[in-house]
C-alpha cells in the first residue's frame, strides 16, 4: 500500500507530500488542484510503463509542466507587506515525484535537455531515479540510483555500476533486462504497474460498450469500459457474483443483470428492471446506469490492483446513486486501496462514514495547491534523494 505521495515543481502544486491510507478521498473547490495532483499520479504510473517522456510531450512538454510561481512564498509576502516576487532558484529545474510504499520508495526527477542538434530537443530527460528501502530516504537506505546515464546498484557496503550509458529518456524500469542484479527494480516496476486507473467510461451513442463484443475472459475491465459484458460474466463465473448482485440490487431495487451469448462468440447485457416486461439493451440504458454497471465492474474486478483509482466517479450519475457507490468503493477499499477524486457532495459525505477515510482538502494559496489544516510540521516524514 502506498504511504506518502510527493510532487514538486508540478503546475499549481509548488512541493505537496500527502499521507495516504486504504481509503483516499481527494477533494476541494473546482480549480484547487485534483486534476492536477490526478496527473502526477499518472505520470508516476507512466515510469513503469515506458510512457512519461510521451505523457508529457501531450501536456505540453516539460517547460509548459512547472510551477509558474515563485519557489517559495514568504510569510511577508502572504500578509501583503512586499510583492509576489521570484526568488533566486539554488539549482537547476526539476519536476520531482515520488512515493513510499511498505517497503520500499522510489522518486524520479526530470529536466530540460542540455542544447543539442537533435530533433528531439524538447523532449525532457530523466536526471535522476532512486529507489529505498524503509518509509523514508537516507542515504544509508539507497539500494538503487540512477544519476544521469549511470546506473549502480548497492553490493554490500559498496556500489556496483549496473549501466553507465543509459538514454536520458528511459527511466530505470525499461533498463530491466539489462541491468544485472537489481531485483528492487523489478519489483518496484512491477508494483507500479498494478496501478489501475478509470477516469473515461464511453457512454455515447457509438460507444463499444452499447454494442455486443467478442466475449473472452475479462478479470479486469479495459480503462474504457469497451468488454463490460466479458467482465461482468468473468464476475458471475470466477468472481464475487453475491457481491455483484447485491451491488446491482442496492442501486436498482429489484433489478438484476444477465449476459446474453449471441452467435459468433459475442456477449451481450440484459438488464432485467422490475416493471418492466423485457430486458434493456446496452443500447437502451441510460447513460448513468451503464456508466453505474461499469463502476461495478471495475470495482468487482476478480484480479484486485495494488492501488484503484477512479477520478470523479459521479459524472453522469444520479444522485440518489452516490450512497450505494460509495458502500461499494468502500467495500472493496477492503481488498486493494483506493483513491477517489471528487467534488460531488452526497458522495464524500457517503463515503467519510468509513472511520478509516482519509480525506484531503486542496485549497489553493498564492496560486499553489495545499491541503486544508496542513501545517510544516504536520506533513509525513520526506526528503527528496540528490
Amino acid at each position: 500500500m502506498l504511504q506518502t505521495l510527493a510532487v514538486a515543481n508540478y503546475r499549481s502544486i509548488n512541493n505537496l507530500v500527502i499521507p495516504l491510507g486504504r481509503l483516499n478521498l481527494i477533494t476541494g473547490p473546482n480549480g484547487s488542484g485534483k486534476s492536477n495532483l490526478y496527473r502526477a499520479l499518472r505520470l508516476l504510473a507512466e515510469t513503469a510503463q515506458g510512457g512519461v517522456v510521451n505523457a508529457l510531450a501531450r501536456e505540453g512538454g516539460l517547460e509548459s509542466t512547472f510551477w509558474a510561481g515563485p519557489a517559495s512564498v514568504s510569510r511577508r509576502m502572504r500578509n501583503g507587506e512586499v510583492p509576489i516576487e521570484a526568488s533566486v532558484r539554488s539549482g537547476p529545474v526539476r519536476l520531482h515525484l515520488g512515493f513510499t510504499a511498505e517497503d520500499f520508495g522510489y522518486a524520479i526527477a526530470l529536466g530540460l535537455p542540455t542544447p543539442s542538434r537533435s530533433q528531439f530537443a524538447l523532449d525532457p530527460q530523466i536526471k535522476h531515479e532512486a529507489i529505498w528501502s524503509g518509509p523514508v530516504y537516507r542515504p544509508a537506505s539507497l539500494l538503487v540510483e540512477r544519476n544521469g546515464p549511470m546506473v549502480r546498484a548497492r553490493e554490500g557496503r559498496a556500489w556496483d555500476v549496473l549501466a553507465q550509458h543509459t538514454p536520458e529518456f528511459d527511466s530505470l524500469f525499461d533498463q530491466v533486462g539489462s541491468l544485472r542484479a537489481s531485483p528492487e527494480v523489478l519489483h518496484m516496476r512491477e508494483f507500479i504497474r498494478r496501478w489501475r486507473f478509470y477516469d473515461h467510461f464511453r457512454s455515447d451513442a457509438e460507444a463499444p460498450v452499447r454494442q455486443p463484443q467478442l466475449g473472452t475472459r475479462t478479470p479486469v475491465l479495459h480503462h474504457d469500459g469497451r468488454d463490460l459484458a466479458a467482465a461482468l460474466q468473468t464476475i458471475i463465473e470466477i468472481g464475487d457474483a453475491q457481491a455483484l448482485h447485491a451491488a446491482i440490487s442496492d442501486a436498482f431495487p429489484g433489478a438484476r443483470v444477465n449476459i446474453d451469448p449471441l452467435p459468433g462468440a459475442r456477449f451481450a447485457i440484459e438488464f432485467h428492471q422490475q416493471g418492466l416486461l423485457r430486458p434493456l439493451s446496452a443500447a437502451e440504458l441510460s447513460d448513468g446506469t451503464l456508466r453505474y454497471l461499469l463502476l461495478i465492474a471495475a470495482l468487482l474486478t476478480p484480479r484486485p490492483p495494488s492501488l484503484m483509482v477512479l477520478n470523479e466517479p459521479e459524472t453522469s450519475l444520479h444522485p440518489d446513486l452516490l450512497p450505494a457507490l460509495a458502500r461499494l468503493i468502500i467495500r472493496v477499499s477492503q481488498h486493494c486501496q483506493v483513491w477517489v477524486v471528487s467534488h460531488a457532495r452526497r458522495l464524500i459525505s457517503a463515503l467519510q462514514q468509513d472511520p478509516e477515510c482519509n480525506c484531503i482538502v486542496l485549497e489553493k494559496n498564492f496560486g499553489q495547491t495545499e491541503i486544508v489544516g496542513q501545517k510544516a510540521l504536520d506533513q509525513p516524514a520526506w526528503h527528496w534523494p540528490h
